[in-house]
């Protein structure tokens, strides 16, 4: 193996391990990168002044008219959270459902699926729901485990059903790995990916993990009644409440999703239409001055914090290019027994246990610029069907142990009686249950693919 080979897998190495030990994700990318750039030059294995184009890079990302839309479904999204939208939904809808067996979960998994059509960010999801419901489930006698696990599970649906800011960026990151494919291999008219293409791929998925959550609610219901009881029925809601806590996120999805999904607007077009829409409907719930100032501030926070790393993984990126990493993979996926399948289970299986150490922001970044364009040379690969089962198995990074986002974010709002082992342990069989819609979509492609083409042909 060449040197510059061995240095693209040290670089590898040194990134997990500073990522384990505890360094910030940015600037541990950053920082190594730099390293090993430093050591390539060395060793005359790249050029440093490769780095140049840096800043070009960065300009590109910073002036990308579809990253553009992140910020706006952040704001949207915190809007929603900050406005109390979202927590009179779950009040009203966990009242209707609760005098059944089960039916605090089933309200959990119907409001999760309604916050991520509406918000797209899973951190205001799980603070809402762990703060209204976890609290609600214990006073009612739920097993610990089975509410913790319902709710972290719920909340991560807004990684998967958009507008997902996950989705947003992955889409960016496979139109850009579908492009240079086809440059590779002498097209020089190439093909797009569009975020709009991937958010009409996810919805099946999507929804088809609702239904899989909800079954498992029932079964539990069933096998283990004692885990899940019923509410005492004084506390149903009237139907015209429920109504009226339903209208605010239906508007926002009508408005957002639809026009996306019917080539209305672009997603970035759209965004700033969800986010002058929750505005809106912020107003009639509380003083509008009052919400800016939190809400624009903890957006700067959440965004700034996707494009710092996303300027890492630039530089993490081009460095490892430099070095050779690109071929390198490119050979290692080729060479897979089983062909195609063979390479994509490969890539998955990798995905799957990079989500112990990173977020799904962190991989889509790093390693799907790297490991994309290998794929889609490939024949027989459809790059809707790719991204949405990148971004299903990418779903399950957010509950992964140790560094699960939405663990900590539980573990923050939880109840005293509710540990950390509960909420670990809750977690598991949600976990099966998306390794097992992935193995759906595997064998059923048509559950991502089938809308898209409907609606955009191809």
């Amino acid at each position: 193996m060449p040197p510059a080979e061995i240095l693209a897998l040290l670089m590898v190495g040194a990134v997990i391990a500073a990522l384990m030990v505890g360094y910030p994700v940015a600037l541990t990318l950053a920082g190594v990168s730099l390293i090993f750039a430093g050591f390539g030059h060395a060793l005359g294995a790249m050029n440093f002044a490769i780095l140049g184009a840096l800043p070009q890079r960065i300009f590109g990302v910073m002036t990308n008219d579809v990253l553009l839309a992140i910020p706006l479904f952040i704001f949207m999204g915190v809007m929603l959270e900050q406005s109390r939208i979202a927590e009179d939904l779950l009040e009203r809808m966990g009242r209707l459902f609760g005098t059944l067996r089960g039916g605090l979960g089933y309200s959990v998994v119907l409001v999760g699926a309604l916050l991520a059509a509406s918000t797209g960010i899973v951190g205001a999801t799980a603070v809402t729901m762990g703060l209204i419901m976890l609290p609600t489930m214990m006073r009612h006698g739920y097993d610990p485990r089975l509410a913790a696990g319902t709710v972290a599970a719920s909340a991560t649906l807004a990684q998967i059903i958009p507008p997902s800011t996950v989705l947003v960026v992955l889409g960016d990151a496979l139109n850009n790995a579908y492009q240079s494919a086809q440059l590779a291999q002498g097209r020089f008219a190439p093909n797009v990916i569009s975020v709009s293409d991937l958010f009409a791929g996810a919805i099946l998925p999507g929804l088809l993990l609702v239904v899989l959550y909800l079954a498992y609610l029932v079964t539990m219901a069933v096998l283990r009644p004692n885990t899940c009881p019923a509410v005492a029925a004084p506390e149903t809601p009237p139907a015209t409440g429920l109504l009226e806590a339903l209208l605010a996120p239906a508007a926002l999805i009508l408005a957002v999703l639809g026009s996306i999904l019917y080539g209305i607007a672009t997603p970035t077009e759209a965004a700033s239409v969800g986010a002058v829409g929750a505005m809106l409907l912020a107003a009639r719930k509380s003083s509008l001055a009052r919400l800016l100032m939190p809400v624009a501030e903890k957006t700067t926070q959440i965004t700034s914090m996707i494009f710092l790393i996303l300027i890492g993984a630039t530089l993490f990126s081009l460095v490892f290019r430099a070095l050779g990493g690109d071929d390198m993979v490119q050979r290692a996926l080729t060479n897979l027994p089983g062909g195609s399948g063979g390479a994509v289970l490969a890539v998955m299986l990798a995905l799957f246990l990079l989500g112990f150490v990173m977020d799904a922001f962190e991989i889509v970044f790093v390693v799907v610029p790297i490991v994309a364009p290998a794929l889609l040379k490939l024949p027989g690969i459809d790059p809707v069907w790719l991204g949405i089962m990148m971004a299903m198995n990418l779903q399950t990074s957010y509950m992964h142990p140790p560094l699960g986002p939405t663990l900590f974010y539980l573990r923050g709002v939880a109840p005293p009686e509710i540990t950390t082992r509960h909420i670990y342990m809750g977690i598991i069989p949600f976990v099966l249950i998306q390794l097992f819609a992935l193995v759906v979509l595997w064998f059923v492609p048509g559950l991502a693919t089938a809308l898209p083409h409907a609606l955009y042909g191809g």
